[in-house]
Parts: C-alpha cells; sequence; structure tokens
C-alpha cells in the first residue's frame, strides 16, 4: 500500500498544528462559528445533531492493520467505542469533543492518516473498487489511479473551492464493484481499441443521487492513460467555470451536465483539454511505475488450486460454515487463496458500525491470515483480501466469537444505512431503527439465501448519503406533518445496469415500512419464473403491478 514520503507527513503534520491553533481560538472566544465552520470543514469535522463528527479519511479503502487499530483507539479513547464505516470507505466518529479533535488528528498523522478534504466544496476522497488487487476479473489494479488522484487533487489551489462536494470514483475491472456510474466522475479502465495489451479509460461524467438523481453519462469513450490528470483538470475547471453557485440544490455537476446536455459538455471539456493535454500533467511511465510500486503483490505462497475446497465447505454438513462460504468467500485470482467480506450488518446492529474490540480483533485476523491490509466497501463492510482458502474454517470461527461471521453479504440484510435522524441535522426520518427492525424481521438464513442477491438501501433525507436510489429496493425518510414517513422504491442498481429506482406508491409510517418491505419479498418469490431470476430482473420484467396489488389492494 501507498507509504507517505515526507512531504506527505510534512502536510499533515502541519495541517493538525494549525488546526490545533484554530481550535483554540474557537474555544477561547477569539473567533465565532461563522468563521471557524469553514475551517473545521476543511479538517472533516462536522457539527450534527447532537454533537460534532469527524469524518476520516481512507484513501480507496484501504488500511494497514497498524492503522486499524489506530482506528479502534481513537474509538475507545475520544469516542464511544465504535466507528461508523460509510459509503465512501471512510469512517466517521459521531461523539468527539471539540478540544479532543486536534490531538485526534495527531494520532492519525502518527499512523499515515488524515481528515483533509472529507467534507466541503472540493475533490473529497476517491473511492474504489474493494477487490483492487485480488479480484479474478481485473484489469489493471485502479488503487495506482486512485492515489495519482488523491496527489493531484490533495490542496488544489483551484478546486479548493468548487460550486459544491466533488467525488471520483475508479474501477479497474470488468465488473463494475465502485458504483462509478453514481459519481460526478467516474473512471472506468478499458483495454486500447487500437492495442489491446495497452489500457486507458472510458470517462463517465455527471453522476450522483439527491433531490435530482442521475446516471453518469459517457464523456470520453476512450482516454490514453498518459492524459488521465489533464482530462479530469479539464473537466473540473469547466465545472469550475459553470457550475451554480447561487444555489446549492442545483450546484452540482450532474446539474450543469443536464442543462447543457453531454453533447455540449463535452466540447467544452475537449477544448479546455485540447489546451492542456501536453503540458506537465502527463503521466509518464516513470511516475506511473513510481506510485505502482507501492501496489506490488504480497509474497504469496505457491499453493495448489483449492477451488474445489471451497466449494465442498460450501456444500459441506456443516450448515453455519457453508452459508457463511457461500455468501462471505470470494475466488481469488492466486490460486489457494480466497477473499473474505467480513459482514458489518449483523442482527440487530447499526449497519456499518464496528466496536473498538471488532476493529481491534480485525487487525490480528488481518496480520494472523493475510498480510495485514484490510478494504473498507462502499457497502459499509470490510474485506481481509487474502486469506488461505485452507483456513478458511478457522477463520470462520475466530469471527463468529465476535459477531462478525454474518454470512448475509449481498443479501437483503445486508443494509446500506446512513445514520439518519439518530445523528444527522439534515435527516427527516431515522434510518437505523429501521435496518434494525428489518433485519430483525427477515432472520431466516435459509429464507434470505433463498432470496439471492439483492440490495436494499435507507436513506433519511432527499440527500441520499444511504443512495436509496440504486438500491433494488430503496427506502426514503420524509417528513409528514411532523411525523417520519417512508417512500418505497424499486428497480434501483448502481452496477454495470446502473437504473434509479422509481417510487412504488404513497409512503408508509414507521409501523408500516418493514411489513410493505416483507410483502415486496413474498411477493417477489410468490411469481419468480424460477429460483434463478434475481429480484431486480423480476421487477424489471414484471412492473411494479403484483407489487402494488399485494401492498395497496389495487394495481
Amino acid at each position: 500500500m501507498y507509504r507517505y514520503d515526507h512531504y506527505d507527513q510534512t502536510i499533515v503534520d502541519e495541517r493538525v498544528a494549525q488546526f490545533r491553533d484554530q481550535v483554540a481560538r474557537r474555544l477561547s472566544g477569539e473567533i465565532g462559528e461563522d468563521e471557524f465552520k469553514p475551517l473545521r470543514l476543511q479538517n472533516g469535522l462536522y457539527m450534527q445533531l447532537h454533537a460534532y463528527m469527524l469524518r476520516v479519511a481512507i484513501p480507496y479503502g484501504l488500511l494497514s492493520s497498524t492503522q486499524l487499530r489506530k482506528l479502534a483507539e481513537i474509538a475507545r479513547k475520544y469516542d464511544r467505542g465504535y466507528g461508523h464505516f460509510s459509503t465512501r470507505q471512510n469512517i466517521q466518529y459521531n461523539w468527539p469533543r471539540l478540544q479532543d479533535v486536534p490531538d485526534i488528528l495527531a494520532e492519525l498523522a502518527s499512523v499515515e492518516m488524515h481528515a483533509i478534504q472529507t467534507s466541503g466544496n472540493c475533490i473529497r476522497n476517491s473511492t474504489s473498487d474493494h477487490l483492487a488487487g485480488v479480484a479474478r476479473d481485473e484489469i489493471v489494479d485502479p488503487r495506482v489511479y486512485c492515489e495519482l488522484i488523491r496527489q493531484w487533487s490533495t490542496f488544489h489551489p483551484e478546486f479548493a473551492y468548487l460550486p459544491r462536494k466533488f467525488k471520483i470514483a475508479v474501477t479497474g475491472a470488468v465488473k463494475d464493484r465502485a458504483a462509478v456510474r453514481i459519481n460526478d466522475i467516474g473512471v472506468r479502465v478499458v483495454p486500447d481499441p487500437e492495442d489491446p495489451s495497452r489500457h486507458g479509460f472510458e470517462i463517465l461524467v455527471g453522476g450522483g443521487l439527491g433531490r435530482t438523481p442521475r446516471i453518469a453519462e459517457v464523456c470520453r469513450e476512450f482516454l490514453p492513460r498518459e492524459h488521465l490528470l489533464s482530462y479530469l483538470e479539464a473537466i473540473l475547471r469547466v465545472y469550475n467555470r459553470h457550475g451554480r453557485r447561487d444555489n446549492k440544490f442545483k450546484a452540482r455537476i450532474k446539474i450543469l451536465v443536464g442543462a447543457l446536455g453531454i453533447a455540449k459538455f463535452r466540447a467544452q471539456v475537449e477544448a479546455e483539454w485540447a489546451q492542456i493535454r501536453d503540458g506537465a500533467m502527463q503521466l509518464t511511465d516513470a511516475e506511473f511505475e513510481r506510485v505502482a510500486g507501492h501496489f506490488e503483490p504480497p509474497p504469496y505462497r505457491t499453493l495448489p488450486d483449492r477451488d474445489t475446497f471451497v466449494a465442498a465447505l460450501r456444500l459441506g454438513k456443516d450448515r453455519t460454515l457453508g452459508r457463511w462460504v457461500a455468501s462471505n468467500v470470494i475466488a481469488h485470482k492466486v490460486p489457494g487463496y480466497s477473499i473474505v467480506m467480513i459482514s458489518l450488518k449483523p442482527k440487530g446492529r447499526p449497519p456499518g458500525d464496528a466496536t473498538s474490540e471488532q476493529m481491534e480483533l480485525i487487525a490480528d485476523l488481518a496480520d494472523q491470515f493475510g498480510f495485514g491490509q484490510i478494504v473498507v466497501t462502499h457497502e459499509q463492510n470490510l474485506v481481509l483480501p487474502d486469506v488461505e482458502s485452507d483456513r478458511l474454517p478457522e477463520l470462520h470461527a475466530r469471527l463468529t466469537a465476535q459477531e462478525l461471521a454474518e454470512p448475509n453479504i449481498g443479501k437483503v440484510t445486508d443494509i446500506i444505512a446512513c445514520p439518519g435522524l439518530d445523528y444527522c441535522s439534515l435527516a427527516n426520518a431515522r434510518s437505523i431503527p429501521i435496518a434494525v427492525r428489518i433485519g430483525q424481521q427477515i432472520d431466516d438464513l435459509d429464507y434470505i439465501h433463498d432470496l439471492g442477491d439483492l440490495t436494499l438501501n435507507i436513506s433519511g433525507c432527499i440527500n441520499a448519503c444511504g443512495q436509496h436510489h440504486v438500491g433494488n429496493i430503496g427506502i426514503l425518510g420524509i417528513d409528514k406533518q411532523g411525523e417520519e414517513f417512508y417512500q418505497l422504491m424499486l428497480g434501483g442498481s448502481a452496477s454495470d445496469d446502473a437504473s434509479l429506482g422509481k417510487i412504488l406508491g404513497p409512503a408508509f409510517s414507521s409501523e408500516q415500512i418493514v411489513d410493505a418491505v416483507a410483502t415486496v419479498l413474498s411477493t417477489y418469490v410468490d411469481n419468480r419464473e424460477s429460483p434463478d431470476e434475481p429480484f431486480l430482473d423480476y421487477v424489471r420484467r414484471a412492473g411494479f403491478g403484483p407489487f402494488k396489488e399485494r401492498i395497496y389492494g389495487h394495481a
């Protein structure tokens, strides 16, 4: 993984010292909240409903075991003993005291971490495929490009005050696991059409959720590798120049792309790019190799292929182990190894939360069963990327002891949820209690696995931090005359077949929404063509009629 050089460490250390002085002046009353707000936002510090919230950057979701132990220590020492992993592959602390935040940032800096550009109208933490480096369908490791984007975008003087926050996602595999189509810019590695031995990028632009959800459109079908940074710069320049600043609800790049149309937007980008493409931002082979050197494969052992062994575990007499292997273990590109997904969605617990004890255990397991690395997914789970397949039963036993072996990755109880009204000052309704109640009601593992792969996303407000628009089932909390109600949406997807879900009908009260979800699921089971027909395929084939008839009594 990438290790800081002298410049990285100096930047982070100096930022800690700078913010320590700013906090001291705020606490003394020398500066007021209006002056302090932009300063704290530059350091990832939000004011939430009850307390401050600190968002810590985890670039492209990659952590070392040392870093995860530090995150656990911070949760125990400065918070309430847990952290919340977000859909941007970051971690959030919900209860830090303002006077402690400089010390937290100093502790983060000691393990090459920070909270810079995790908030504010700037280029945020770039996200990527959580299977980067180990996926069998990978064309090239996208983390190299994420790191290059990080170095280009950190403290970029031209893009520190954009019209609105800006998000970039990169995927290097055949299958999109980075949700590139719902980001402001999506970068897909693709083969060079003139030389299949080389690769470049398809560039998508204008995706995003919130009040005006949009699926990104293709801005350039093929971009040579050496021009990645200059082309991103051109897009950001066009957006910075023409993006609206008079209305924050219309300030995202998706609004600009929609207003101009993709053809006109593309023409402006190409014109801007023509002026800078041959300049200093060209990505040389030497620079690529410098960064790629940080992502060399670990010292894998030469092992026999164990796919048959893993398949036998999946179908063996130990049904608990078999279910876990079936849903939480993924084939690795290196023979004899497996990828293990750790669910942070156990029954009765808030989605995405991990206690200090759990984080410390996972750090230990990363050292004992792998090469000391952990990855955060944008579905709010964790990954151990390099586990010897023969050791899967042993690992399962260790995870089970800490309630970390829930066999539900990609299933209906693997719920993406924002913090909602329990924490967020912007929310209209609670998300966490609804997610917990759904998990408690749908607790038959045979039934959950019979449903197959199915995404369920919950947001507590229209800002869509829970990405409800792209859940196969989406739930949006709304305020209805002072009461919490929930809209139910069907048909969304964040993957290669990206689509936005549509509202099924009138909203449900908090007492009704869990039963409504259960009815949606039973309608699907009763009417699908076969157990192999995925939920999303059924919704797209059958439409909303069968669901409306069951839930509302009419189609």
